[in-house]
């Protein structure tokens, strides 16, 4: 039996290793990365970024198989609402809460060396 501490620590690296691909990924379709992991106690965004004048907060799920369901399946009502209040108190610290912003998912399917797929989806989930 794996131990349980041994089971998140891969979690975690599997969710860094994706966030790594999703950055490079927007990086390399003119996106600038603002933050990543952006975390407060209400909330955590994966990434911040923007594309042209809109602040896009990015969600990347990552997997190395539909075993389970795809990746984008694994987002909850709970996790958007958490999502929704870290991005609101980033607009709210940078002192502009009128900006256009979206939420964007990144989905991350790996092999265990390479990615097998990525896909971006702009303006996700809503605003409220």
């Amino acid at each position: 039996m794996i131990p349980f501490a041994k089971l998140r620590a891969g979690h975690l690296r599997l969710g860094r290793r994706g966030e790594k691909i999703a950055s490079s990924f927007l990086k390399n379709n003119w996106y600038d990365i603002l933050l990543r992991n952006y975390k407060v106690a209400s909330g955590e965004v994966d990434l911040i970024a923007r594309d042209g004048s809109m602040i896009c907060f990015v969600e990347v799920k990552t997997r190395h198989s539909a075993f389970r369901g795809r990746p984008a399946e694994g987002l909850s009502e709970r996790q958007r609402k958490r999502i929704r209040h870290a991005a609101m108190n980033y607009l709210r610290e940078i002192g502009n809460p009128e900006v256009a912003y979206r939420f964007d998912l990144i989905e991350v399917m790996l092999s265990r060396w390479d990615v097998t797929e990525l896909r971006h989806w702009k303006n996700r989930f809503g605003k409220n």
